[in-house]
């Protein structure tokens, strides 16, 4: 499993702009996530698929705000970084900038 550990990004979408740490962890096998958006209650969120790719991993996720809906993610770590973005119904590409690991 690759990307374990605790991170942190900027993103700038229509709804937030500010700082968005990402969990990711070893749940049994597979991929946990947990997503922290200050002042952004998280719905919840089902892993569809995930899939690594070298250094990438590419997911997809659906959450109870849009069902039915497939969510994105691509993200590829280097090191303790990593850039990546997330393709939502509705809303487009959204871009994870100065992506960076804020702990193991």
């Amino acid at each position: 499993m690759i990307g374990l550990g605790k991170w942190a990004c900027n993103v700038n979408t229509m709804f937030f702009s500010g700082e968005v740490k990402l969990d990711v962890f070893d749940n049994n096998g597979s991929y946990g996530f947990n997503v922290d958006i200050p002042g952004v209650q998280i719905p919840d969120i089902t892993v569809k698929s995930v899939e690594e790719d070298d250094d990438t991993v590419n997911a997809v996720v659906e959450t109870s705000l849009l069902p039915g809906k497939d969510i994105e993610l691509t993200v590829t770590f280097d090191g303790d970084e990593f850039d990546g973005f997330l393709k939502i119904p509705f809303i487009g590409k959204v871009k994870f900038k100065d992506g960076h690991r804020i702990a193991e």
